[in-house]
């Protein structure tokens, strides 16, 4: 099997190896799917819409739809509908999040909430989500609705919980939920709603969501990793922003478990994660330490497993495109 060298950019991916496939065209169709929604509603949703669409991204869930669902021979125009459902329920999530958090910029962009009321930023992504609905309906699998009901309620329980009980908590337990909530359980949706409605047997359907789960805990745990280690040009946001709101992420995690009498990390654990400054300060101290590269060597036992999961598929471009995308996810920029 070929293998892409280290720090390799996504764009690779999808300019060499998946146009090999017919992946640039159907994204292509899933994101006019994605536009329509708006059509004959207020202009303001369709400009909202058409902005956020427009602001980015690498649409990574769209393609594990695609790939997984094409890779076990799946029928194109469910798939296509299906990543668009989940890729809406995605940017819904996104709109509400920049609200709550009082983010008014995303990948340069503003954000709906920059320039709307809060009450229209949230019938916005109120809107999204019943879009988001009707298109999962629009499979015409039970089950995969099923999944997208439940995928919604992981999310959102996972906001309250970060919200409510995650503020300086030192958890691993409470880590790895808050984690897939977020990010692991749509890469899940991603993968096992593709296989679902492919005829694949029942072991395949159950490999499929275990790797989206898995390839969904590398990636965020590189999330975290880079919010120490990236710039805020390139993360999109400040380094260091989730200490500054009290959320302890692995690399935090691991560098407080080796340093627990570090004054930095009895002051945060205390809730002091107010204090830019000092919190400054622990950025660089876990920075320096062994601490991002344990995160990261974890992060790489996720995407192992992930890979594992493909093994019993036959060589393909599909194939080849879902484990050259996981060797990227542990390989970039960290």
């Amino acid at each position: 099997m070929r293998r892409l060298p280290p720090q390799t950019p996504l764009a690779y991916l999808i300019g060499d190896i998946l146009s090999k496939t017919n992946l640039i065209k159907e994204i292509e169709k899933v994101e006019e799917r994605m536009r329509i929604q708006a059509d004959e509603r207020h202009p303001d949703l369709r400009v909202a819409l058409d902005t956020l669409l427009a602001s980015g991204g690498k649409r990574v869930r769209p393609r594990l739809v695609l790939l997984m669902g094409n890779m076990l021979s799946a029928d194109t125009e469910r798939l296509i509908t299906l990543a668009a459902a989940i890729e809406m329920l995605h940017t819904a999530t996104l709109v509400h999040d920049d609200l709550i958090d009082g983010s008014l910029m995303r990948r340069g962009n503003d954000t709906i909430n920059a320039n709307w009321t809060p009450a229209a930023t949230v019938l916005t992504g109120d809107f999204i989500f019943a879009r988001a609905a009707k298109l999962a309906a629009q499979t015409g699998s039970l089950t995969v609705m099923e999944e997208f009901a439940e995928t919604l309620a992981i999310m959102v329980n996972g906001e309250l919980t970060q919200m409510f009980d995650a503020r300086g908590l030192a958890n691993r337990e409470n880590y790895y939920q808050r984690i897939y909530a977020k990010t692991g359980s749509l890469f899940e949706l991603s993968t096992h709603g593709a296989a679902i409605i492919s005829p694949a047997d029942p072991e395949t359907v159950e490999e499929a969501r275990k790797f989206g789960r898995e390839l969904g805990t590398a990636f965020q745990i590189v999330d975290d990793i880079l919010d120490f280690t990236g710039n805020q040009a390139a993360v999109g946001k400040p380094v260091g922003s989730d200490l500054l709101q009290g959320l302890i992420t692995l690399p935090a995690l691991y560098y407080i478990e080796a340093n627990p009498k570090n004054e930095r990390v009895k002051s945060l654990l205390q809730g002091n994660y107010h204090n830019s400054a000092e919190i400054a300060l622990l950025v660089e101290d876990i920075r320096q330490s062994d601490a991002i590269q344990f995160a990261l060597d974890e992060a790489k036992k996720y995407a192992n497993r992930a890979l594992e999961s493909l093994k019993g598929q036959a060589p393909s471009e599909e194939r080849f495109a879902l484990e050259s995308l996981t060797e990227y996810v542990t390989n970039r920029n960290v």
